[in-house]
């Protein structure tokens, strides 16, 4: 949710160039490259320099605020472990440390949320300050803290904040972290004193990147240019409920009592399909088409620090009961999926009352974000949760119909609500914004770009519309923009006993609306799916911008809690979520959402744990964690078969199709046939529909550090270049993901069909059938993979092309040279792909450098906690040369799991460090 705050480190959409200096501003430290880059390395970033901002770890720190020590117990990995007896002071200690490792990425996390980036980096940042404000990200997590949270969560807040000062106190920035020091350079930042508001606003930030199927919205929209509604339809089809199971399938919904019941419901509702619309005449035309193919620019912009989540990502968890495990009771597995940042989003640590009482209500441990108190994934003495990204539908696009200083509706004319907003630039003069919502709230995004605001003036638009007028406009309704509660559920998850306490915790998680899996150590399983979903009027699914000027398309409420669906100890004794459908179509009134996960995850770890209890067997802690690391492709099972029967001409060309003879569809890292099929499928992908989507659908591929090569093939490996993915500029590529497996299993029944053809290009032929076009793919993805890799086969691998590079989110993306070397790690050869349990994608468009990984990985054992296992995608600390900086890593590229010590005696035993915190 994550959070991952990111830098991504692999083929994401770059920016078009329709706007000068927009390309490279991911964080750019404009001025720190124009400083730093002069001068000696030597002089200034000694040994001592570098260590003079890591964390004190032993013997004892005096913080004013404390009514009582805290001990604060690190392990081998440097994880924190925090023993009070009062709950102000065990927040308040888990923001001193907290801070001690990652306050430089705590910083960097709340000028993103407050669109205040320029203050730190320069004008760089300003478009995306723009942006940020425009959504209001602080804004509401003020209104949230003011006005919605309970008195306890506040006073949480406030004593984490009190902790995160204590350890500023009397600080330089360069005794904080080797980054601040490079700042220093170029500007006069200094960090400012931290406030529960700042925790507040990183959980929009989270929000926005889980916010659902606003993408897909655009990208509906914009084919109406050029495709037809089938052809729309065949690129979104169905949920195949029959062969990929959905998440709740013992439960349905009660007209009778409109309430979800687990069993015995027979009202026979009609369900919504789930099955994305159409385009509606009003909100079609040149006019709607303009706006969103400039909103990708928009969208584009925002730093990768938000987008975390993304097109084709989502997260693994389940639970199995213990009628099916070795120990009788349940086991509970989650990783999240989410772009590479260093350090992880995650930061593991166990917030322990010595005595739980109503002094002091805590003993929880798991994952949380630097900057937030409490804990988000993890376990307590009774229970243990997880989430993945439920993909619910809760943002919606408008086209606002723009008059005078207003916007139309129902045929009036409507002030917009407007606010001006300074921003101030590091090194140079602030600008100033004015910001304009609708009377609902809805920003408006378009005003963010100027060529927008043109086009939207000179656009034609059909009949259906009003007339032109002053032009056309994009505003965004999202649920988080509304105060809620996500703070409240937070520490109510950690105190919770029981499912009866899990579900009222989960009821005040509104936004983003997760998948949340249960376990407890009553041998109890359960999910439930929390969050504030809207209800739209009949006929509008939400799954294309709307007309803003009509009512009819106004929101028309909330699904009620308890009409929401939820399974608890189902028959079957598993539950499985991964991004998957939550519930079959006709078990339900209500669109969830027309954009879910097509189930290649989900219904592969069903069949593995089929597979495993089938005859009585029973599923240890181990073999979750194998479940984790499965890298079966489900692509390569409907395709293999065919590519294997076509024939080939060339012999070079036949030489790599043996390569799939006898091949398991096991991606391992050293498997020729893993490298092969992969190309031969983003070719596929790249002839059968790149060149007949709309030009505005352009996804291209980030800049990475890859082999550099030559003449005769690769050179050594040390030796590389930084090449940016490129593609012909009036050629849009699909991103892959398992909505491209769906489409092109349905094709396969369809030989003839106009998506498998394409034209020659040089000297390969056109393709004018399935065969053709898969021989096609065939030969491109031979000499893609001799250009890349050699052309002697026995030296291909996958994990040479599928290499994960992390990267430090600012200085290490755009800093000068000698920085990025200090910042940055990798490359680490990976196994797993796209769409796959072990979910380590790549981008189709772009190459197949790694882009999602699954940012941590965790298996609960409910009969002894102190025999679960946790690993997280870096370490603990974001000093970049602490000995806990990436520490964790090569085990996580392994597959490998740590001890995850929970109980005191086990702690002690694991302790390495012990600081103690005295009032």
């Amino acid at each position: 949710m994550p959070p991952n705050t990111t830098a991504t480190t692999g083929d994401t959409p770059v920016k078009s160039g329709r706007k000068k200096g927009r390309k490279a501003r991911l964080i750019v430290l404009v001025l720190v490259l124009a400083i730093v880059g002069g001068i000696a390395y030597g002089a200034y970033w000694s040994i001592s320099t570098v260590r003079a901002s890591f964390p004190q770890t032993e013997g004892s720190v005096t913080l004013d605020g404390l009514s009582g020590p805290v001990d604060v117990k690190r392990d081998g990995n440097g994880i924190p472990q925090i023993y009070a007896s009062s709950d102000e002071d065990l927040f308040m200690a888990q923001g001193y440390v907290q801070a001690q490792d990652r306050f430089y990425e705590m910083d960097v996390r709340r000028h993103m949320t407050a669109g205040r980036l320029s203050e730190m980096f320069g004008k760089g940042q300003i478009e995306d300050d723009e942006f940020l404000r425009t959504l209001g990200w602080d804004r509401v997590a003020k209104k949230e803290y003011d006005t919605e949270l309970s008195d306890s969560s506040k006073k949480y807040l406030q004593a984490y904040a009190k902790g995160v000062n204590a350890y500023l106190r009397g600080k330089d920035g360069k005794d904080i972290s080797l980054e601040y020091a490079a700042l220093g350079f170029s500007n006069d930042y200094k960090p400012q004193q931290w406030t529960p508001v700042d925790s507040v606003s990183w959980l929009k930030a989270m929000a926005w990147d889980l916010r659902g199927n606003m993408q897909d919205e655009i990208d509906r929209a914009l084919m109406t240019s050029r495709l037809g509604p089938q052809q729309i339809n065949d690129l979104y089809p169905e949920y195949p409920y029959s062969r990929n199971k959905a998440i709740v399938q013992e439960g349905q919904y009660d007209e009778l009592t409109r309430t979800f019941q687990q069993s015995g419901a027979t009202s026979g509702a009609q369900g919504a399909t789930g099955t994305p619309g159409t385009v509606t005449s009003a909100s079609s035309g040149s006019a709607l088409t303009s706006q969103l193919a400039g909103l990708y620019n928009v969208l584009d912009d925002v730093p990768t620090a938000v987008g975390v989540n993304g097109q084709g990502i989502g997260s693994n968890s389940w639970v199995v009961g213990g009628k099916y495990t070795i120990t009788g009771k349940p086991l509970l597995a989650n990783d999240p999926h989410l772009s590479p940042s260093l350090p992880s989003v995650w930061y593991q640590m166990g917030l322990h009352c010595r005595t739980v009482s109503a002094k002091c209500q805590y003993d929880v441990t798991g994952y949380t974000f630097a900057g937030m108190p409490g804990v988000i994934i993890g376990h307590n003495g009774n229970i243990a949760w997880g989430m993945t990204n439920s993909g619910v539908d809760v943002t919606d696009l408008y086209l606002e119909k723009l008059s005078g200083d207003g916007y139309l509706y129902d045929g009036k004319v409507r002030p917009f609500t407007s606010r001006e907003e300074t921003i101030k630039v590091a090194g140079g003069a602030s600008k100033k914004i004015v910001v304009r919502e609708t009377a609902d709230g809805m920003p408006l995004l378009s005003d963010r770009d100027n060529e927008l605001v043109k086009v939207g003036k000179k656009a034609t638009v059909d009949t259906a519309a009003p007339d032109r007028g002053d032009g056309y406009g994009i505003a965004l309704k999202w649920t988080a923009l509304d105060p809620g509660t996500s703070m409240d559920a937070v520490f109510a998850l950690d105190r919770a006993a029981d499912w009866k306490d899990f579900r009222a915790a989960a009821a005040l998680f509104d936004v983003p609306s997760q998948n949340l899996i249960y376990a407890d150590t009553q041998k109890n399983i359960g999910y439930t799916l929390p969050g504030r979903i809207p209800t739209r009027a009949k006929g509008d699914d939400g799954s294309v911008p709307a007309p803003g000027w009509d009512s009819r398309y106004k929101w028309t409420g909330f699904v009620k809690q308890d009409e929401l669906p939820s399974e608890y100890n189902p028959e079957r004794g598993y539950i499985v979520t991964a991004n998957q459908a939550v519930i079959d179509s006709d078990k339900y009134p209500y669109t969830l959402t027309a954009d879910w996960g097509y189930g290649a995850r989900s219904q592969r770890i069903t069949d593995l744990i089929e597979s495993k209890i089938k005859g009585g067997g029973k599923i240890s802690t181990d073999d979750m964690r194998q479940m984790q690391l499965d890298n079966s492709s489900e692509i390569a099972k409907l395709l293999v078969p065919k590519l294997r029967q076509i024939n080939l001409d060339d012999k070079d060309v036949r030489d790599a199709q043996k390569l799939l003879e006898g091949w398991d569809y096991t991606q391992d890292a050293d498997s020729a046939a893993a490298a092969y099929f992969n190309a031969v499928w983003r070719n596929v992908l790249k002839l059968a529909f790149g060149n007949k989507l709309p030009k505005e659908l352009r996804v291209k591929g980030q800049c990475l550090w890859v082999d550099k090569l030559d003449s005769t093939g690769p050179v050594d490996d040390d030796t590389k270049v930084r090449e940016c993915g490129e593609r012909d500029a009036d050629q849009a590529q699909p991103d892959g993901g398992d909505r491209w497996y769906e489409v092109v299993r349905n094709l396969m029944d369809k030989p003839d069909s106009d998506w498998w053809k394409t034209p020659a290009s040089g000297t390969r032929p056109k393709a004018d059938n399935r065969d053709q076009l898969l021989a096609r793919a065939m030969i491109d993805a031979r000499w893609e993979l001799t250009a890349k890799l050699g052309k002697d086969m026995d030296t291909w691998s996958w994990g040479r092309l599928h290499r994960l590079f992390l990267k430090n989110q600012t200085l290490g993306t755009e800093g000068p040279g000698f920085l990025q070397y200090a910042l940055n790690r990798g490359p680490w050869k990976l196994s797993g792909g796209e769409a796959t349990v072990n979910a380590t994608g790549w981008n189709a468009a772009g190459g197949y450098g790694v882009i999602w990984v699954p940012s941590m990985r965790m298996v609960v054992n409910l009969d002894d906690l102190d025999k679960s296992k946790w690993i997280n995608l870096t370490g603990a600390s974001g000093h970049a040369y602490s000995a806990h900086y990436t520490d964790q890593t090569e085990k996580w590229a392994k597959g490998e799991l740590l001890p995850w010590s929970f109980s005191e005696k086990a702690v002690d035993d694991s302790t390495s460090d012990t600081l103690v915190l005295k009032p």
